[in-house]
């Protein structure tokens, strides 16, 4: 017997016309508070170049670096022909429709606007950035779940269970394998590491590349979406943006290991 969803009503009120909040957009707000949080406390170490007030600051800057980035990249990449033919529906996020890596891309927008302008190490905050993410990707993916989206393909696995919008085929509970690996398991490695990784941009390496994996193995159990289907060897968008993401990884890691190798040649010349 398969398991059903449970069916949230993904709306907690509404407002009037358009406006109204869903247990989606309080995770997602919940998950940028969750991360200004742990960006607070890691400003106590001795390691990490900001302050608690900054990191207040910052979380404002996280916000709306993140929703822009994470909408425009929805829009252009995942759905370019709504867009095209309706380029308000830019605004309409209460309409659904984020993209993790154009999230990235906005928060590293931002952080990259914000240090310069408090003079912080960019490597230095996204490390910290990096260490406080996972909690953000694991709330979010509980919102996939109460909305029913993202669900995964046809299986027979006795945890499969019936999405509303999916059928009666019994399918993966995708948002549930993410919010389990991108948010807990990511979540431990990364602080697992945290006092053995001590060279800035490494956490950062260790989380591109370390999501890369997950959301590149998760995509075969996922639904990809109907309008986009799969693109070259059968991989879909999220993989295709994954594997970018991974080579812009590993020239991080190649970057930091050559400075890391003239840091070591210099003090031997001494």
């Amino acid at each position: 017997m398969p398991l059903l969803h449970p069916h949230i009503n993904p709306v907690i009120i509404r407002l009037g016309g358009p406006f109204q909040i869903t247990w989606y957009s309080l995770l997602y707000v919940g998950g940028f508070l969750l991360a200004r949080t742990i960006l607070k406390r890691l400003s106590r170490e001795e390691r990490f170049q900001f302050t608690a007030q900054q990191m207040d600051d910052f979380g404002i800057w996280l916000l709306i670096g993140g929703v822009v980035g994470a909408r425009i990249v929805y829009c252009v990449v995942y759905d370019y022909s709504t867009f095209i033919a309706n380029p308000l529906w830019l605004f309409q996020t209460y309409k659904g429709g984020l993209s993790f890596h154009g999230g990235l891309l906005g928060t590293i927008a931002a952080a990259i606007i914000f240090c310069k302008k408090n003079k912080i190490p960019f490597w230095n905050l996204t490390d910290a950035m990096a260490l406080a993410t996972p909690t953000g990707l694991a709330m979010g993916r509980i919102g996939n779940f109460i909305n029913g989206e993202l669900y995964g393909r046809e299986t027979q696995m006795p945890w499969g269970m019936i999405f509303p919008a999916g059928g009666p085929i019994v399918r993966h509970p995708s948002q549930i394998y993410e919010f389990l690996l991108e948010g807990i398991v990511l979540f431990a490695v990364l602080w697992f590491l945290k006092n053995r990784f001590k060279k800035d941009g490494q956490l950062s390496v260790v989380f591109l590349i370390g999501y890369t994996f997950i959301r590149f193995i998760v995509e075969f159990f996922r639904e990809p979406d109907a309008h986009l289907g799969y693109f070259f060897l059968g991989l879909s968008m999220g993989q295709i943006l994954s594997l970018l993401q991974l080579i812009g990884g590993i020239i991080l890691a190649w970057i930091i290991s050559k400075e890391s190798f003239k840091l070591l040649h210099t003090r031997k010349k001494q």
